[in-house]
């Protein structure tokens, strides 16, 4: 493909106490009593959560028909009240929506938009297509409906407008050296399963520029590295400057395997010259899912003693 050359970045109004918050489901089916916990804590922390009844749909796998689904996202954006939108969960399907987007619904209205999973396909699409600041973080039915889901610190940082903030990458944070070096570019990326489902597609992800995150759940060490491997021979790694792994939740073949996932990382990626870090919490975690807006300016330097991210601009607009 062509490189597209970059469009200005939009971002949203900040997230305030009191804002309501759209929760929609544009991939897989929800459960009621998680969708119940989840309004529950947004509104512990200050929220009006707000969700239209068809969001408990069921067709086959998904949160009901792709015509549902569509005309939920659009309504959330175009609502005024709604001052931001959470996914309630991924799973799967919401690559059915991207030819029926109305697009120019979703650029009158910027909003703060958060999911991971099978979502960062809407993610990576309002990033490259709208220009706008998305966010990987906390979904309603998944973090949100369990006792130390959220990360508040990120939350804060992101959603608030703040000016420049550090990712947490200290002892006890998971966060691990892979490659040393250092790099500034454009946050980008999620689940790895969707990064490479858009190769191909007119929906490609443009990983140019960027400081690539990438992560999974559950995938098996030979298939991360497949992965991996498409996006290496198809040139995306390649682009980006740097790339920081998620936690890489039950990434294992084995229990007793010889070998580290780590491991099946460094061979794929360690030629490229590219700073690494591994172990980031965000998207699919144990515990406090770190929010990363995507589409802000950040850096990230890699030392054997010490990993350090920084976003270097706010990712909302204060009011």
């Amino acid at each position: 493909m062509p490189p597209v050359p970059p469009i200005p970045r939009v971002k949203p109004p900040a997230l305030q106490a009191g804002d309501t918050v759209g929760i929609i489901a544009p991939a897989s089916n929800i459960k009621r009593d998680l969708l119940d916990a989840g309004c529950e804590a947004l509104r512990k922390l200050g929220y009006e959560p707000f969700y239209l009844d068809s969001i408990l749909d069921q067709e086959l796998y998904f949160a009901g028909s792709v015509q549902r689904r569509v005309r939920e996202l659009e309504e959330m954006f175009t609502r005024d009240e709604v001052r931001a939108i959470v996914c309630a969960r991924g799973g799967y399907g919401a690559n059915y929506l991207l030819p029926h987007i109305d697009l120019r619904k979703i650029k009158a209205h910027p909003k703060v938009f958060v999911g991971y999973s099978d979502i960062t396909t809407l993610l990576t699409y309002f990033a490259d297509s709208a220009g706008f600041v998305t966010f990987h973080g906390p979904m309603a039915t998944k973090d949100f409906s369990h006792a130390d889901g959220v990360d508040a610190e990120s939350w804060e940082s992101a959603l608030s407008g703040a000016s420049e903030w550090k990712i947490e990458t200290g002892a006890g944070s998971g966060v691990k050296a892979l490659v040393e070096g250092s790099a500034e570019g454009i946050l980008y990326g999620g689940c790895l399963s969707m990064l490479v489902a858009s190769l191909g597609t007119p929906y490609e992800i443009r990983t140019a520029g960027s400081i690539l995150f990438i992560e999974d759940v559950g995938a098996k060490p030979y298939q991360i590295d497949r992965m991996l491997m498409q996006l290496k021979l198809a040139g995306k790694l390649a682009e980006a400057r740097g790339l920081v792994f998620g936690e890489m939740l039950d990434c294992v073949q084995t229990q007793n395997q010889g070998y580290t996932l780590e491991e099946i990382v460094l061979r794929v990626v360690g030629d490229l010259g590219l700073p690494v870090a591994y172990g980031l919490r965000s998207g699919h975690v144990s515990r406090r899912n770190v929010t990363l807006p995507i589409g802000v300016r950040a850096a990230l330097s890699v030392k054997k003693s010490d990993v350090s991210f920084k976003i270097l601009e706010s990712a909302t607009q204060k009011h």
